[in-house]
Formats: structure tokens, C-alpha cells, sequence
């Protein structure tokens, strides 16, 4: 990661923090989840940046981006997304987000906005209503205060006790990411998000979803609706991941990414 160029954006009044792997390659933005940040597409950015010029942003309130007093929803976040794009001069680039930036991502596609030449969901946060407000309720703002006060050895520990067959290497990043992560960063979970079925059905662009097989989030039978929305979605599902998919199995990942990317016009 050190040959990795990092830099500032400053878009919708605040400043940006991203990785770069550079070149003249096509670009390809990765937009991380809620508690994570650039840094934390490691594995994927190795695997893609022989062929791709890779940027890995941190999102408003996570890394080494600003944290505003408000403007958590998935349009601020979308808007910053577009003022990248723009500000770095990004060429028809590629979108992929994970989680909260799957969804954050599907917002730029729908809106027509950043002149993207394709779109990679990771299982993204299409919850219905119910869901929604289950998690805004759940104790996840607080676990995160109390996380707040650990000590980054403590956080590693416990990951690998939860998650044994994650590298020592994406526990770590995912370890230091989530003590970079401000509280106010957790206004995104506040109902409602975009209503998940009107923006896929205004994609206009090669769509990629890609789910686990034991996510919670998006089922295959959800996906398979959304496909009969948008003909333009492919699915891909990935055996023996949940919803951290990209930390559970990031070689699976980079190989189904790998092959879409490669047959995009």
C-alpha cells in the first residue's frame, strides 16, 4: 500500500480523504461501509490495480475525511461521491460499494449523475421500512461508543474470536477503521432510506449484485426482484460469506469483479 498516492477532495464543503493506486488504467471508485474506510479494500485494490486505476475514498465522518455537524443521508453521501468523481477528473469510471456504500453507490447510478460506465453492489442496504427502523433502534450506536474507548489490541481480539478464518490483515484494518469512525457517522441508519426498488429501476447502467449466501440483507430472492425490475442486473452469489463478504471471502470477490469488469464496453 505504500506505492498507494493518498489524497484530499474538497467537494460539498468538506474535505475528502481517498487512496489512489494511480496510472492510466480505467477507473474504478470502492466505496466502503458504515465503520470502515478507504483503506479497508486492501486485498480487493491489490487484485485490481494492475488493470484499473483504483480510488478508495473514506465516506464523510469515517477516516480521514471530514466529520460535518449533519449530512449523513445516502443523497450527502452520493453527492460527495459525484464531487469526486468530478474533482479527480474520473473518466466513465466503475462504481462499487459495499453495505452502506452499495447503496450510497446505486444512488449515483440512479440519478444518471457522475458518467458511470458500470455499477458493483456488494450486498447493499436495501432494507424494507420494518427493517429500518429495527436497526436504528438496535443498541449498534452504542456498542460503537463503548468500541470508542477500546484499545485497537482489544478490537483485534475480539474480531479474530468472531471471525477466525478473516486475514490477520483485513481484521486489522477493520479494526482501525472502526476507532476512525465518529458517532455522528450513525445518522445514516435513520429511516428512511431511498425506497431500494425506485433506484434500481432507474439504473441505466451494466449492474453487477453481488451477494453471500448467508446474508441477511440481500437474499437471493430479493435479488432475482430486483432483477425482474432492471434487466440489466446480474447476480452473483458467493458460497460461505454473510454480509461482510468482502472481508469473509475477498478472493471470490475479486475474481467475480475481475470478470465483469472485464467484459463492461
Amino acid at each position: 500500500m505504500t506505492t498507494w498516492m493518498s489524497g484530499v477532495c474538497e467537494t460539498n464543503g468538506i474535505n475528502i480523504h481517498y487512496l489512489r493506486t494511480g496510472g492510466a488504467n480505467p477507473p474504478v471508485v470502492l466505496l466502503h461501509g458504515l465503520m470502515g474506510n478507504g483503506a479497508c479494500w486492501t486485498p480487493l485494490a491489490r487484485v485490481l490495480e494492475g488493470q484499473f486505476d483504483v480510488v478508495m475514498p473514506d465516506a464523510r465522518g469515517h477516516g480521514g475525511s471530514s466529520t460535518p455537524h449533519h449530512g449523513y443521508r445516502y443523497d450527502d453521501h452520493a453527492n460527495d461521491v459525484v464531487g469526486i468523481i468530478r474533482g479527480l477528473e474520473l473518466s466513465r469510471p466503475v462504481l462499487l460499494g459495499h453495505s452502506m456504500g452499495g447503496m450510497t453507490a446505486a444512488v449515483v447510478a440512479s440519478r444518471g449523475t457522475g458518467g458511470l460506465r458500470g455499477l458493483i453492489l456488494v450486498d447493499p442496504t436495501f432494507l424494507s421500512p420494518e427493517r429500518q427502523r429495527e436497526v436504528r433502534d438496535s443498541d449498534v450506536a452504542d456498542q460503537h461508543r463503548w468500541a470508542l474507548g477500546l484499545h485497537k489490541s482489544d478490537l483485534v481480539a475480539q474480531a479474530r474470536a468472531r471471525n477466525p478464518h478473516r486475514s490477520p490483515e483485513i481484521i486489522d484494518l477493520l479494526a482501525e477503521a472502526r476507532l476512525n469512525t465518529r458517532l455522528g457517522a450513525f445518522d445514516v441508519l435513520t429511516p428512511p432510506n431511498p425506497e431500494y426498488r425506485d433506484v434500481m429501476s432507474a439504473i441505466g447502467v451494466p449492474t453487477l449484485l453481488v451477494i453471500g449466501d448467508r446474508s441477511p440483507v440481500v437474499t437471493l430472492e430479493m435479488a432475482m426482484g430486483l432483477r425482474s425490475l432492471n434487466p440489466r442486473v446480474r447476480i452473483e452469489q458467493v458460497q460461505n460469506a454473510a454480509h461482510g463478504l468482502p472481508f469473509d471471502q475477498p478472493e471470490r470477490l475479486g475474481a467475480v469483479v475481475v470478470q465483469f469488469l472485464r467484459e463492461l464496453p
